[in-house]
């Protein structure tokens, strides 16, 4: 993170934890914008003074008014702008000249209506960094400090009731979509402490607030809502410093709409979508991605009450067997392992209850009704014999019945005797139940699947957290590409040069040239159409396979050009590129497409050719260290086949994970002046034979 970056990180505590209030623009009636933030306020108890500014007002809501912020005696913190787009270039100036280091901008009609606000968007904003001010806003709903009971914002689900105070923090793009957020985990109970809407992003956007709320000592969790994203470094810089402080991220990002799509001659343009690439950058940084509200309280309220597991060994304890089948099931599909508890573990379970089902799920039955002792005994045995990291237990309705506290005090003594596990409670719950549950750190869900997943969610951070930390870009060598597509030859001497293996080739000017050069070869040959214009060449029939002798090849070699000229009259032709063929292994594509946030995106898929119809693709920001590189591998959905089937030898994995770093380092060195890479196909050969480029595409900018 840049200098520039930390240090509005840094300002960031005077915005979002202000000891003095004012409110230009601040109304006497409650219920209209420049009213509520001060009977939010004041309603909730915020402990700092708290000053209206109305130059028509001598007192507002009780409180003395001020005609101006200059009047106001003493350091303001914070000033919350409700007045009209007209008077907020005024009213901005007046705090900057007041001395105030956090402005939050409710005002609208900046960038999201016009070109013309846009700028004038610009040029407030500006004034405010010159002056060292941090703007939340414009055209935004502003943010909570539940801690400290800071109400900024003029939303109205705070008159509704607000969240208990907890160490979740929730950032949203959207401010309607924050006011649902909020008012759905108001209603689950869930604690937040900071709930942060950004509007415009005029100074102060996502990731400034998912950085500072990465080093805040209130927040444990983070929940994001986004739309878009302008600088993509800057967010990997957030979500980089989130993982460093072990802070999970639990994201939904909404929009899947495609971008480089008029850069046809890519490959990987055409398949790296926005949404691709945000996808890949959540889990290079261990972001958990959620795909519905529910998944997205869920998954925030397991690491917010439970914390992290130390592996993913899932054992399930039932009170019904049918239930304990479903949750295998769930568990089966989120990739949890469910490891039989040992022989005389289900002994000694069954010396308790002769009828019970001890093999995990360990099923006691329905009677703990008769001992209720039944249930922590059991449980006990379990973690003592059984090497489970969580543990998931269905209570049937007993969490509604006069047992529930009784089993909650059990749990919570198991819990003690084992403080490294997750547990999780599946029943129907009092609140006294559930709260004495979440007391002792237990999870308390009320459908069994939701309650898998969201353990699937918590053992899949435990992993991502064990994996080395992203590497920060470093320019090293540098190259600048000319704009326009190189020829194929030319781009296997660019990436030759950053260690990427290519074959041996040659270009020849025809087909008399071309017998001359493997007249004593006894090689399987390929000829290829050798020009910058036309970047897929088997489409122009300017493909020739498994040529054998001199004239089959020289014969081949004219007819490509020949295809050539006819397919593409205008095209510049600069011969034919020869290479022996290569028969044996697994055809790849790995290619480099630019993304407009992201910089250099790299691409591994399987199929080579049939790449865009198979769509079995992963992506990574550029640069990638070896075991980002093994992640792409091994989340291809056709991975098995790499490891050779149907009498086929594993492949050379490890050298294709090199040759997916040597990119990364080509794209990085390239920089801006690199629109595409396409290297299609990669034949990846048997395990310690290695890997070679059998084709390549570079594009400048």
């Amino acid at each position: 993170m840049s200098a520039v970056s930390e240090h509005t990180i840094e300002d960031l505590d005077r915005l979002f934890r202000p000891r003095s209030v004012a409110v230009i623009g601040a109304s006497a009636t409650p219920t209209k914008i420049g009213g509520l933030p001060i009977a939010f306020l004041l309603a909730q108890g915020f402990e700092g003074p708290i000053f209206p500014i109305n130059p028509k007002a001598s007192e507002v809501q009780g409180l003395k008014a001020y005609t101006h912020i200059g009047e106001v005696a003493g350091q303001v913190d914070l000033a919350i702008v409700a007045v009209p787009a007209a008077l907020v270039d005024q009213a901005v100036d007046d705090a900057i000249a007041a001395d105030v280091k956090g402005i939050v901008l409710f005002s609208s009609g900046f960038a999201e209506i016009s070109e013309e606000g846009r700028l004038a968007q610009d040029a407030l904003m500006a004034r405010a960094r010159a002056a060292g001010v941090r703007i939340l806003g414009p055209n935004c709903l502003g943010f909570m400090n539940l801690s400290e009971k800071v109400f900024a914002t003029f939303s109205p689900v705070v008159g509704q009731g607000v969240t208990p105070k907890g160490r979740i923090g929730l950032i949203s793009q959207s401010g309607a979509y924050g006011a649902y957020a909020f008012t759905l985990a108001r209603q689950r109970g869930l604690g937040l402490s900071y709930w942060i809407t950004t509007g415009n992003e005029g100074n102060v956007d996502f990731a400034d607030c998912l950085s500072w709320l990465a080093r805040d000592p209130d927040t444990d969790v983070i929940l994001g809502y986004m739309e878009g994203c302008r600088d993509g470094r800057k967010l990997e810089a957030a979500l980089a410093a989130a993982r460093a402080a072990g802070k999970p991220v639990v994201m939904t990002k909404v929009g899947r709409t495609d971008i480089g799509a008029q850069a046809a001659a890519s490959h990987t343009a055409a398949l790296a979508g926005e949404d691709a690439v945000f996808d890949a950058v959540f889990r290079q940084y261990g972001v958990y991605r959620a795909y519905s509200i529910e998944e997205f309280f869920d998954v925030g309220y397991a690491f917010s009450v439970a914390g992290i597991p130390s592996g993913e060994n899932l054992g399930v304890f039932t009170v019904s067997g049918g239930a304990g089948v479903l949750m295998a099931d769930a568990a089966a599909d989120e990739g949890l392992a469910l490891p039989e508890l040992n022989q005389q573990a289900q002994d000694r379970i069954r010396e308790l209850v002769p009828f019970a089902a001890p093999r995990n799920p360990v099923d006691i039955t329905g009677q703990i009704t008769n001992d209720i002792g039944l249930f922590e005994t059991s449980l006990d045995i379990m973690l003592e014999q059984g090497d489970y990291h969580l543990v998931a237990a269905f209570l049937a309705a007993a969490g509604q019945g006069p047992m529930g506290e009784h089993i909650a005090e059990q749990i919570g003594r198991v819990r003690e005797r084992y403080p490294d596990r997750v547990f999780c409670a599946v029943s129907v719950f009092k609140e006294p139940v559930r709260a004495l549950l979440e007391r002792n750190r237990c999870l308390a869900f009320e459908d069994p699947t939701r309650a898998i997943r969201a353990l699937s969610a918590l053992a899949w951070f435990a992993r991502q957290r064990q994996k080395p930390a992203v590497p920060v870009a470093s320019r090293g060598a540098s190259v600048t590409l000319r704009t326009g597509s190189y020829s194929e030859a030319d781009s296997f001497q660019l990436l030759a040069d950053f260690g990427v293996p290519v074959p041996e080739s040659h270009l020849v000017a025809d087909g008399a040239e071309a017998r001359a050069r493997v007249a004593q070869d006894s090689r399987a040959w390929v000829a290829k159409i050798a020009s910058p214009d036309i970047p897929h060449k088997s489409d122009i029939g300017g493909v020739r396979l498994n040529l054998r002798g001199a004239e089959a090849v020289g014969q081949a070699s004219d007819e490509v050009l020949a295809a050539a000229r006819r397919a593409c009259p205008e095209a510049r032709l600069d011969g034919v590129l020869l290479s022996p063929m290569e028969e044996q292994g697994v055809e790849c594509i790995v290619g480099v497409q630019r993304d407009p946030a992201f910089g250099p995106v790299v691409m591994l898929g399987l199929g080579g050719v049939l790449v865009e119809v198979l769509k079995d693709v992963s992506f990574r920001s550029a640069p990638l260290n070896r075991d980002m590189a093994m992640d792409m591998i091994n989340e291809l959905r056709g991975r098995a086949i790499l490891d050779g089937v149907r009498g086929q030898p594993p492949a050379d994995i490890g050298a294709l994970a090199d040759l997916l770093v040597r990119v990364s380092h080509f794209a990085v060195a390239a920089g801006d002046s690199l629109e595409s890479l396409d290297i299609n196909p990669v034949r990846v050969r048997a395990g310690g034979q290695g890997v070679v480029a059998l084709d390549a595409l570079v594009i400048g900018r």
